[in-house]
């Protein structure tokens, strides 16, 4: 038995980002009932997202809320105790210095505090919260394990991350079924134009040069969307789950490598620019993930060569749509 068999109702909140609007495709396709919120902040364009809601815009089992978590009517989102994949955050490493700290604390702190609350009333069978590899800052040991490896974040995005596993940990004490899983650096089709994959790839069919902060040998465990999304719904369903699930990739590389693998893929030579290292990056993450593995039934499929194509081919069949607009 499994939380599928009890429940195939589900809300999804950052529906219109990255990893949730593939995440709401896939629990459409597997015959869900799905609610979706987001905001629609302006950390990067409304048209994006828009646009990677597309497959779903015509579909009678999703629905889409445009509302900001800190106010929006859960209790009456949650009414049918709904299972909850809690996507939406601020992101951003660099960018959560300073002045716009206050923002992360709103978005991440706030909005997760009230949802844990509204579905802990609601009754909700499980709350899967998206958390990050941001909050082990520079291991000493490497790969980082979920109850062994100390979290240290270097950012102000990385702290509000921590402590938004130390809201579902307490909110799990009070009978909630909740978990946190800590992504390592997702990647693939829809990816945020923020992130240096996605740049990338822009750089290698025509857009602007792409800026490498540090030496290039600074490494990552990287993470395709779609392996990502299954150890999402696996960890909504399965009966019994930890608090804390690394999902990784398994495929470590430098930027270095993955700049020369792009090359490779697209057939050209990309204008790199070196510049200083970023505020609040992490020399390495690479992920030990045989908690999810048991726990889930899980194991990553994509290699990096291959989530890069696909990528690089998204990328490509947008710019080709966009120049014949």
């Amino acid at each position: 038995m499994s939380i599928r068999d009890r429940s195939m109702n589900a809300v999804v909140t950052g529906a219109a980002g990255f990893i949730g609007s593939h995440l709401c495709e896939r629990l459409i396709d597997e015959g869900w009932r799905v609610t979706g919120i987001d905001a629609f902040t302006s950390y990067y364009s409304r048209a994006d997202k828009q646009a990677n809601l597309a497959a779903l815009r015509n579909e009678p089992r999703f629905e889409l809320i445009e509302a900001d978590l800190v106010d929006a009517p859960l209790d009456q989102i949650f009414a049918d105790a709904p299972l909850v994949f809690h996507l939406a955050a601020q992101a951003g490493v660099r960018g959560s210095f300073g002045d716009s700290f206050s923002g992360y604390v709103h978005d991440n702190l706030i909005a997760t505090q009230r949802l844990l609350e509204h579905a802990l009333a609601a009754g909700c069978p499980r709350v899967v919260m998206a958390s990050s590899s941001s909050v082990y800052g520079d291991a000493e040991e490497y790969p980082c394990i979920e109850a062994v490896t100390p979290t240290r974040p270097r950012s102000p995005y990385g702290a509000t991350k921590r402590m938004c596993e130390d809201l579902a940990d307490i909110y799990r004490g009070l009978g909630l079924s909740v978990t946190a899983l800590r992504y390592f650096t997702v990647y693939g089709p829809r990816q945020r134009p923020d992130m240096a994959m996605r740049r990338l790839c822009e750089a290698a069919v025509g857009g602007p040069s792409f800026t490498l902060n540090g030496d290039g040998l600074q490494s990552r465990d990287f993470t395709y969307v779609d392996d990502a999304v299954d150890a999402t719904l696996r960890a909504g369903i399965v009966l019994d789950v930890p608090l804390l699930l690394n999902v990784g990739g398994g495929e470590e590389a430098t930027m270095l490598h993955v700049i020369s693998t792009i090359e490779q893929l697209a057939g050209v030579s990309l204008d790199i620019h070196p510049a200083a290292d970023g505020k609040g990056d992490v020399r390495r993450t690479a992920a030990d993930t045989r908690v999810a593995r048991h726990a889930l039934g899980w194991s990553p499929n994509t290699s990096l060569v291959d989530g890069l194509s696909s990528q690089l081919e998204w990328v490509r069949s947008r710019s080709l749509a966009t120049a014949g607009r």
